[in-house]
């Protein structure tokens, strides 16, 4: 039974972060890339005063795999950097936490890109 509720943690925490996602593209005006800084930053913030760390502990990787959950390996990664080497700790704490996930983004990105056919978004104004 144990298990079952950290799963069950698991989906929901990530469920509401998609969730709260989808409802901001469907009713509002802000594009993908503006949600997408929004739970970048949004996640630094909550992790900086010190509540994302108690939903990373509900949800786990459901938590921690979204985007928020990359604003909060970067703040936690200047948190243990400024630890470890002061104030020069705030300029390379975080991206050294996230290089990893960065490296495999651009990597799977170049993968996609040469064996998918790019289609334009805009439409000919002839109907084409």
């Amino acid at each position: 039974m144990d298990i079952f509720l950290k799963y069950l943690g698991v989906f929901v925490v990530g469920g509401i972060l998609c969730a709260i996602a989808q409802v901001l593209i469907d009713k509002t005006k802000l594009t993908s890339t503006r949600i997408l800084v929004m739970y970048v930053v949004t996640g630094v913030f909550l992790t900086a005063i010190g509540v994302y760390d108690k939903i990373v502990d509900i949800g786990k990787c459901g938590a921690t795999i979204p985007l928020m959950g990359f604003g909060y390996s970067l703040c936690k990664g200047v948190f243990s950097a400024v630890d470890q080497y002061g104030f020069r700790g705030i300029f390379t704490g975080g991206l050294a936490d996230v290089a990893t996930g960065i490296v495999m983004a651009v990597f799977f990105g170049l993968i996609a890109s040469f064996i998918s056919k790019p289609k334009s978004k805009n439409r000919s104004r002839n109907g084409g």
